[in-house]
C-alpha cells in the first residue's frame, strides 16, 4: 500500500502543474482563470489568449497525463519497495486518475484548476493508445455538428466506456472502470457548461460547424 500511496501522490503533484499557469507566467503573469469562462484549460486559453498560448497549455496538460500514467508507476523511489501484492495494472490506473485529479484540484493553485479532459487524453495515450483516434473522431464530430466544445468533450468521454463495455469486457475491466469513472467526473466537472447550454448562454463556435443557421438580414425584412 505504501507504493500505491506514494506514487498516487507523485502523480497528483505532477497533475497539479497547470499548463495554463506555467504558460501564463512565461507570458508575464497572465491568469486565464480571471478571463473568459474562468477555466484553466485549453479552450479558454485559445479563446482569450490565442493559438500559441493554447497550444502550450494543451501540450503540458496532455504531457502530465502521459507522465502520470506512463512514467510514475515504473519509478524506483528510495525507501519505497515494490509491492508484490499490488497489481501493476491497477497501480497504473490509479496514477492516471491521480494526474487528472491534480489537474482539476491543483494543490499549487488553490485547488482551482481545469476540467480534466486534456490530462485524461494524456493518460489514455498510455492506457489505450489505439482508442485515441476514436475519441478524437467522436469529439470532432460532435463539435462540427453542435459548435459546443464542452458537449463534444462530454460526448467523447461517455462514448469511450460505452465502446469498451461492448468490445473488451471482461478482459480489460480496469480500463473500463477507469474510463467510466472519468466519464462521470468529466460530466460533473462540465456542469457549468450544461447549465449555460440549457440557458442559451454557452459559447458556440460557429466557424467550426458544418451546418450553420442562416442569420436573418433585418435590413431586408419588412417593417
Amino acid at each position: 500500500m505504501l507504493e500505491l500511496g506514494v506514487k498516487f501522490l507523485v502523480s497528483y503533484f505532477i497533475g497539479s502543474l497547470m499548463g495554463a499557469m506555467i504558460v501564463g507566467r512565461l507570458r508575464g503573469g497572465v491568469d486565464i482563470r480571471k478571463m473568459g469562462s474562468g477555466n484553466a484549460g485549453g479552450t479558454n486559453a485559445l479563446r482569450t489568449q490565442g493559438i500559441v498560448f493554447a497550444l502550450g497549455v494543451v501540450i503540458i496538460d496532455i504531457g502530465k497525463g502521459v507522465i502520470g500514467a506512463g512514467v510514475v508507476p515504473e519509478l524506483s523511489i528510495p525507501f519505497v519497495a515494490e509491492d508484490p501484492g499490488l497489481s501493476r495494472t491497477w497501480l497504473t490506473v490509479s496514477c492516471a486518475a491521480a494526474a487528472v485529479l491534480g489537474h482539476v484540484w491543483p494543490v499549487y493553485h488553490g485547488f482551482q484548476g481545469g476540467k480534466g479532459a486534456g490530462t485524461f487524453v494524456g493518460t489514455m495515450i498510455i492506457l489505450g493508445p489505439k482508442l485515441i483516434i476514436g475519441i478524437l473522431l467522436v469529439w470532432a464530430s460532435v463539435l462540427v455538428l453542435s459548435g459546443f466544445v464542452g458537449l463534444a468533450t462530454m460526448s467523447a468521454a461517455v462514448a469511450l466506456p460505452l465502446y469498451l463495455g461492448l468490445a473488451v469486457l471482461p478482459e480489460q475491466q480496469p480500463l473500463f472502470i477507469y474510463s467510466a469513472v472519468m466519464a462521470g467526473c468529466i460530466i460533473f466537472w462540465h456542469r457549468s457548461n450544461i447549465q449555460r447550454m440549457r440557458s442559451g448562454d454557452e459559447h458556440r463556435n460557429d466557424r467550426l460547424m458544418l451546418f450553420k443557421r442562416k442569420k436573418t438580414d433585418d435590413s431586408n425584412s419588412d417593417a
